[in-house]
């Protein structure tokens, strides 16, 4: 978003601004009259809000990356905040200026590209700048950072299909609720929903780690391997794929349940729906369901469910549907 009205002076002040109060509103001593001087500010023209909504993404992608020994030259900011805050707030100001923003990728704690995708409707491929490609399914996300020492995704929800241009000493790093997957070159695909994540190599080779915050790379995947993790896990799960796996049927724009377990379905068909659907209890949990079905038309899925199932329709009050099983009827004596 621009104003043609501004100078280029005048634009940069507001860049200037929107970095200012994403430090301030990040620091640990940031007051109630400084929130709302904020408010103010950001309301008096549309380009305040957008200014300060791209710093928000960059101090995201900045938000792991200092070292400490890489802040100290820059603790003027603020002597008493952790090094970590101290680090982004850097990141920010080196990112809303272009010298200091060099430094920054010669230290390795700033990228020198910085890529966001989005895909709503419809799969969507993108080329990343380090030429790799990359396929989104519905409602998927992802940021692209690449630093001097590695190239970056955090997948922000849904699934993805990767094709990882080879660079052995600039690995690429793909982040998925709390784990972690490493790769030099290869195809795989990473889906999420909520904190369940499942990678599925095609080619190659991967590093899937459950917890980044573990020492080490994680566990070595190899083709037509599979790795499933979730919340809280201290490794993740891997299992041999089959020939006719069909958990990349989304790039055809379809979803194969193959005789699930409502409880193990329901994630694979809720990521595609602003609702999600829930199971009244346990044993409609288990209620199996199986099918070929259109990814763009799964909401029709959920209504047409008692008509194919021992199963009717509630809604929860947040509005969920909600399956309830139709108590089977004991035959009479």
């Amino acid at each position: 978003m621009t104003d043609n009205s501004l100078s280029q002076a005048e634009y940069d002040a507001i860049t200037d601004a929107a970095a200012h109060w994403c430090m301030r509103l990040h620091a640990v001593d940031c007051t109630a009259e400084e929130r709302i001087a904020f408010e103010h500010w950001r309301d008096v023209h549309p380009l305040h809000a957008f200014e300060y909504e791209a710093m928000l993404e960059i101090w995201e992608v900045a938000g792991d990356l200092p070292r400490p020994e890489a802040v100290t030259s820059v603790a003027r900011f603020k002597q008493a905040a952790p090094w970590r805050t101290v680090g982004i707030a850097a990141a920010v100001c080196a990112l809303a200026l272009p010298l200091a923003a060099y430094s920054g990728w010669n230290m390795g704690w700033l990228p020198n590209s910085y890529q966001h995708f989005e895909a709503s409707d419809t799969v969507r491929q993108v080329t990343l700048s380090d030429g790799s490609q990359v396929e989104l399914n519905l409602g998927s996300e992802l940021i692209f950072s690449n630093y001097k020492d590695q190239r970056r995704v955090t997948l922000e929800k849904g699934e993805a299909f990767f094709s990882v241009s080879h660079d052995l000493a600039h690995p690429f790093v793909v982040r998925a609720a709390d784990g972690r997957i490493r790769v030099t070159g290869t195809k795989f695909n990473v889906w999420m929903y909520e904190d369940q994540v499942r990678v599925n190599l095609i080619e190659g080779s991967v590093l899937v780690s459950s917890n980044d915050d573990l020492p080490g790379d994680g566990l070595r995947l190899g083709p037509a391997m599979q790795a499933r993790y979730k919340h809280g896990d201290f490794t993740p799960q891997i299992n041999q794929t089959y020939p006719n796996d069909n958990s990349l049927a989304w790039r055809s724009g379809k979803l194969v349940i193959d005789d699930l377990a409502l409880n193990d379905a329901l994630p694979l068909i809720n990521r595609y729906l602003s609702k999600p659907v829930m199971v009244a209890d346990h044993s409609t949990g288990t209620i199996r369901l199986g099918g070929i079905y259109n990814i763009k038309e799964l909401n029709n899925l959920v209504a047409s469910l008692p008509k194919v199932l021992p199963v009717y329709l509630t809604r929860n009050k947040e509005g969920n549907p909600v399956l309830n099983s139709i108590p089977q009827q004991t035959p009479k004596s």
